[in-house]
């Protein structure tokens, strides 16, 4: 009798570290990026929490006004993800996102807007000029309009810049008619480097789990 409860035993324990093995496993590829843990597609992999989406083999993160970015990058080691930036429309200055004011995170989930980001404001409302931003003539923003297809519709309004510091809040990047309409953000921005050299993309870092 003592030998079966043993084996029973045994054989429960083997049971849940099987469980809790698989419940903490990466999930699979989509398209051609990995997903590490604890980001997770499905409920059978990765940490629900963290939760990303593989649409037609593209890996997206949605924002909580229900807006999906596409991945292109993932550092597991940095907790870090970069999303590309909404498209601006062409001929217009208006960012595909606007109508949901922008890149808005779930504040009660694990991910933030990182301080490695530049962000280019574009098609600005002239109150922002006596603001603390850099919205002058020399503002990389007027570099991105001025070399970039998709900035065409921008030309000639009032663009600002600014890094995304700690003392800002770090779930959004707000737009709206009557404000800014449109904007793109820059990974590890460095002044002099060529437009064409620039990282174009919102770097989210996430908090990893206990």
């Amino acid at each position: 009798m003592k030998n079966i409860k043993k084996t029973m035993f045994i054989i429960f324990a083997l049971f849940f570290q099987l469980s809790k093995a698989i419940a903490f496993s990466a999930c699979s590829k989509c398209g051609n990026l990995e997903v590490p843990y604890p980001l997770s597609t499905n409920d059978n992999c990765g940490d629900s929490r963290y939760k990303v989406h593989c649409n037609d083999d593209i890996l997206q993160f949605k924002s909580s006004e229900g807006f999906y970015y596409n991945i292109h990058s993932i550092d597991p080691n940095a907790y870090k993800l970069i999303i590309s930036p909404p498209e601006i429309q062409n001929g217009r200055c208006f960012s595909s996102d606007l109508s949901l004011g922008g890149l808005r995170l779930d504040e009660n989930l694990p991910f933030n807007v990182s301080t490695h980001n530049t962000v280019m404001l574009l098609n600005c409302s002239n109150n922002l000029i006596n603001s603390p931003l850099n919205c002058s003539i020399n503002s990389p923003c007027r570099q991105f309009e001025e070399k970039m297809i998709e900035a065409s519709g921008c030309k000639n309004t009032l663009c600002c810049t600014y890094l995304k510091d700690s003392a800002m809040t770090a779930h959004m990047i707000r737009v709206r008619i009557g404000g800014c309409t449109a904007y793109t953000s820059v990974v590890n921005f460095k002044p002099g480097d060529p437009v064409e050299t620039w990282k174009y993309g919102i770097e989210l870092q996430w908090i990893p789990p206990n």
